[in-house]
């Protein structure tokens, strides 16, 4: 057995401590979680994930961005550089040998001063990956300005996050070390063969900041009817130019993040709180109701009503990422 197997294996111990039933488990450090599925998804979990990286010590798992397609497992680690609307389910894993990831949301003003301190990251293969697609994957994610991307893990990735879960057992040292830890962690990805791409979000003047900029307007304003040269007025971009750089990191246009925002926020309402279909499409910005419907159904596959009812009786240990 290898060490870098040994390694995952250290790591999917101490997971499987963390997640003791499948679900999102928050830890008692903030930002860390543990994930845990027993058994492999049917239909794709949607929601809107947050800037993070997620290691995989045992299983595997596909994500959707847009039209892209991307698979991990253990030897892959993936990193959302900014919000994305994904959809995602599990596609190894049994109750003998569960699902299990850990997730670290990254804060901002942490990569910034890493980017700031550490220098330029190293440039990305050129050429082919490192770690080959898995059989019968294709793998998305060679286009650089993309906001989600798939790369080898390291045994250096590895150790910090060992060493950041064995933390959890030590509370008394989260206070000291755990900060140092986190960072490590983030170092380790910055420094990664496509590093870059979350250097990017940190600089200033990028063009992948400004759209970040962009985005977080559209995470408060979502309810509100979209005016592009608004959107880039705030952004500090000229309208084509936010739309071209906007797609190029989300996949998407600024409308269909939008219409994203907007369906899975009416998806809570109907689900969490109870609320009835046309007050939800109604809360999130739709006029029309049956525009609402139809949105709806084309994205989660099937009415509101109907998915909502089939919603609230389902397990809660579904996950995006």
């Amino acid at each position: 057995m290898s060490a870098l197997m040994q390694d995952t294996g250290a790591l999917g111990a101490m997971l499987l401590r963390h997640a003791p039933r499948p679900g999102v488990w928050p830890t008692a450090l903030p930002r860390l979680w543990a994930i845990r599925q027993d058994a492999p998804g049917g239909e794709f979990a949607h929601a809107l994930q947050p800037a993070a990286f997620c290691l995989i010590a045992q299983g595997a798992k596909e994500v959707l961005l847009g039209d892209d397609r991307y698979v991990y497992d253990a030897a892959r680690f993936m990193v959302f550089t900014t919000d994305l609307p994904v959809s995602g389910r599990v596609i190894e894993a049994t109750p003998e040998r569960p699902y299990l990831c850990l997730r670290l949301d990254f804060d901002p003003e942490e990569v910034a001063e890493l980017v700031a301190r550490s220098g330029p990251p190293r440039a990305a293969a050129a050429s082919t990956p490192s770690v080959p697609p898995m059989d019968g994957t294709t793998q998305a994610g060679d286009d650089p300005g993309r906001g989600l991307f798939v790369s080898a893990v390291t045994s250096e990735m590895l150790d910090a996050s060992a060493r950041l879960m064995q933390l959890l057992d030590h509370p008394e040292d989260h206070a000291a070390l755990a900060p140092m830890a986190m960072r490590e962690l983030v170092y380790r990805v910055l420094r990664s063969e496509q590093g870059e791409r979350l250097a990017q979000v940190a600089r200033a003047d990028s063009q992948t900041q400004r759209v970040h900029r962009a985005i977080r307007w559209l995470k408060t304003h979502y309810a509100q009817p979209l005016r592009i040269e608004s959107l880039a007025k705030e952004a500090h971009m000229s309208a084509s130019s936010l739309h071209h750089h906007f797609r190029a990191l989300t996949a998407m246009s600024p409308l269909q993040y939008q219409k994203q925002l907007r369906l899975q926020e009416a998806r809570r309402l109907l689900i969490a709180e109870g609320l009835e279909v046309a007050r939800a499409g109604h809360a999130v910005g739709y006029e029309s109701p049956s525009q609402f419907s139809r949105e709806y159904s084309r994205l989660y596959g099937a009415p509101p009503s109907r998915d909502a009812a089939k919603r609230r009786d389902a397990p809660s240990a579904r996950f995006p990422a």
